[in-house]
């Protein structure tokens, strides 16, 4: 699994067209050809929302849209970025001098989180300089994780450009933790699916430690993804970080209610591994211990016996620490039945049922019903998209993505797909002017995708 083994060898005759167009920009930027190029996938989460920083294992396979980098290493010391599309600004800063500016995520700060984190991992005192011109193909804040691919991204391109060598797996684990450095709590499934991914199979992904089973998908649906054209940014909002910070403190009050050791718990799964029950035997903890009115800083501060700085500094994070009021039980209550969705959606997968595709659609239902009224990251457009798509013959819809915006992904009979596109289009995009505008790029029907790979001319 080390990364070297997922190197394609480019001449004349297979040298993609995206890849020509990408070469010929950046000689006409830097002056000079670009002597490798890495490609990271954004993903799309079949089924497993918000449970990856708890712990649980999620569901979800690479798509096609991607993050594309041309790089040419320089002696200078000193990093140039660019991009295809000029919304986005040039950028350039010396390699031994990085600052990630939490308060604006702009593009250039993910591409610095990747780069920062592997120069650390090898205290590379003296890393190489870049001209880096970069093509993405993934919507942005869409919900398929065109941020996670771009630091995955860059994290490979350092990774080259300085000659190192590591796992798909370590690379994963990294670029989880370097993605911290732009403020966002994430767990990991972004990163190592887009690594780990394979052509033709999704992934169920554990992690402690980090591991990629394939899951066959049923021949006879197709997965749809449809952008609800409302944005959100994970680094830009607190929700996010709220919802994280929800789930850390349910964890420590139901460890203090079982006489755990409350204080190193971090994790709601890590409550379940520690009491020894099923998930159904954590459902049935959660709603005798916690109650469903949410719960003030006081209140939780009483609970844990400690103060409201100590909860402030010991516990929450520092875009929480202005939150009064948390909600505990809902959020576990959706971890912990949408971890055990997880299990049976890869179970039904394995032993392939005659009726696999109706079982899983319903799974993919009670999920979007769970991250809507339990776990509170839906939106308006979202649940308007998925009621649209279950009118229209999606067997079942949800939300994909950390929600509040962003996708939802259906999954449909591949008998009706035409049929389906059709309908979902004149119902969702062609009778609002702006989603009209971007309907091209809103509504597509994917496969699971490769993962990350290094492009060098042979």
């Amino acid at each position: 699994s080390a990364f070297y083994t997922n190197i394609v060898l480019l001449n004349v005759s297979n040298v993609p067209f995206r890849l020509q167009k990408l070469k010929d920009m950046f000689i006409s930027k830097f002056g000079s050809a670009p002597k490798f190029y890495v490609r990271a996938p954004g993903r799309v989460n079949l089924i497993g929302e918000h449970i990856d920083y708890c712990g649980y294992a999620v569901l979800p396979m690479a798509v096609e849209q991607d993050i594309l980098i041309a790089v040419e290493p320089v002696k200078t010391q000193v990093v140039q970025l660019a991009n295809t599309n000029s919304l986005y600004l040039d950028f350039s800063t010396s390699v031994n001098n990085i600052q990630i500016d939490k308060t604006k995520p702009q593009w250039h700060n993910y591409f610095l989180c990747g780069l920062k984190g592997i120069q650390e991992h090898f205290g590379l005192n003296n890393p190489t300089g870049m001209n880096c011109l970069l093509d993405g193909t993934i919507p942005p804040s869409s919900g398929l994780s065109s941020s996670s691919a771009l630091v995955c991204c860059a994290g490979l391109v350092t990774l080259r450009a300085n000659g190192k060598t590591l796992s798909k797996v370590e690379l994963a684990e990294i670029c989880t933790k370097s993605e911290r450095y732009i403020g966002t709590e994430g767990g990991g499934m972004d990163q190592s699916i887009s690594f780990l991914a394979e052509e033709g199979t999704a992934k169920l992904i554990e992690f402690s430690p980090l591991r990629a089973t394939d899951v066959r998908l049923p021949s006879g649906a197709a997965f749809v993804i449809a952008n609800s054209c409302v944005e959100m940014n994970k680094a830009a909002t607190s929700h996010y970080n709220i919802r994280v910070m929800e789930c850390r403190l349910a964890t420590k009050l139901l460890s203090k209610s079982k006489g755990l050791d409350w204080k190193k718990m971090l994790r709601l799964h890590d409550v379940q591994t520690k009491l020894g029950v099923s998930l159904e035997e954590m459902l049935t903890i959660v709603k005798e211990v916690l109650h469903p009115e949410p719960y003030s800083t006081e209140e939780i501060c009483k609970c844990l016996g400690i103060t409201l700085e100590e909860l402030r500094s010991q516990i929450l994070s520092p875009n929480t620490q202005d939150v009064s009021t948390f909600k505990l039980y809902q959020r576990a209550k959706h971890v912990y039945s949408e971890a055990a969705r997880v299990l049976e959606f890869k179970k039904i997968c394995n032993e392939a049922p005659a009726n696999a595709v109706q079982l899983l659609g319903e799974l993919m239902n009670q999920s979007h019903i769970s991250c809507r009224e339990m776990y509170e990251c839906s939106c308006p457009e979202l649940d308007r998209l998925v009621d649209i798509c279950l009118q229209f013959g999606a067997i079942g819809s949800r939300l994909t993505g950390a929600g509040w915006g962003g996708c939802t992904v259906s999954m449909v009979p591949t008998d009706k797909l035409n049929t389906f596109l059709e309908n979902v289009k004149k119902a969702y995009y062609q009778t609002h002017v702006q989603r009209f505008a971007l309907e091209n790029n809103s509504l597509f029907a994917t496969k699971p995708g490769r993962g990350a790979l290094v492009f060098v001319e042979a």
